[in-house]
């Protein structure tokens, strides 16, 4: 009777807990398949230039003069979320996780906040300054140079979070940047970046997740995401 009466106590305070939560992470790639993923602005996962290769969701490098598979998408939308997702690139790769992606825009390339990944020692959009180098939004925010970094070849785990307006790149377990969406100080690097022109850069929406082919190998896995509530008084 007293073992019912405990293991019936411990069902119902786990419930109590669980109620409180927030939706459980989950898998955004489950390391053998392509589900739950498309290419961006098509129906379908490309038919090459992207492979599940040992666990790695993985883009093989293009030829020169050949066509790539293209970007990749969630087939699922985001608002507020905690993504985390381990990466890493052959030498002189350029890639980028993408969020708060939409298809709207007009032409096959998708214009959006910016995780940059890639090889800071070789490649040289890297070597144009910190707001191209890895972590850093891209072409708007610096990554600071003391940032963790691993070589290219070498496995680096990345992280954002969108928590209402309030944004955070992580790498290997540091935060490096953090900025808010909408707020002045993002504007100010915006108009001073390449999206100057572009009127949905910079607010808040909800978006797909996307990986980035840019032509060079790279290989992501332990891509998950766990969606956060809306903050308090935010405007969705």
């Amino acid at each position: 009777m007293r073992r019912h009466l405990v293991r019936l106590l411990t069902v119902v305070v786990a419930g109590a807990t669980l109620a409180g939560q927030t939706p459980r992470e989950r898998l955004l790639f489950d390391g053998t398949t392509t589900n739950g993923w498309r290419g961006f602005k098509k129906a379908a996962f490309p038919e090459h230039g992207w492979v599940v290769e040992g666990g790695w969701l993985k883009h093989v490098a293009t030829p020169k003069g050949g066509q790539g598979g293209g970007d990749i998408i969630t087939v699922d939308t985001f608002d507020n979320f905690d993504l985390s997702f381990e990466w890493k690139v052959a030498p002189g790769a350029n890639s980028g996780v993408k969020y708060l992606v939409s298809e709207d825009r007009k032409g096959n390339s998708a214009v959006a906040h910016e995780y940059q990944v890639i090889d800071d020692e070789r490649h040289p959009d890297a070597k144009i300054g910190p707001h191209r180098a890895t972590a850093s939004l891209y072409d708007a925010i610096d990554a600071p140079a003391s940032k963790p970094l691993k070589p290219a070849g070498e496995v680096n785990s990345g992280r954002i979070v969108v928590n209402g307006k309030h944004v955070e790149h992580w790498l290997n377990g540091v935060k490096v940047i953090e900025y808010e969406l909408e707020s002045p100080a993002l504007m100010a690097a915006k108009a001073k970046s390449k999206f100057k022109d572009e009127p949905g850069w910079g607010t808040k929406f909800r978006g797909h997740i996307l990986l980035q082919d840019h032509g060079d190998e790279v290989a992501f896995r332990n891509i998950r995401i766990r969606e956060l509530p809306a903050p308090a008084g935010t405007r969705q």
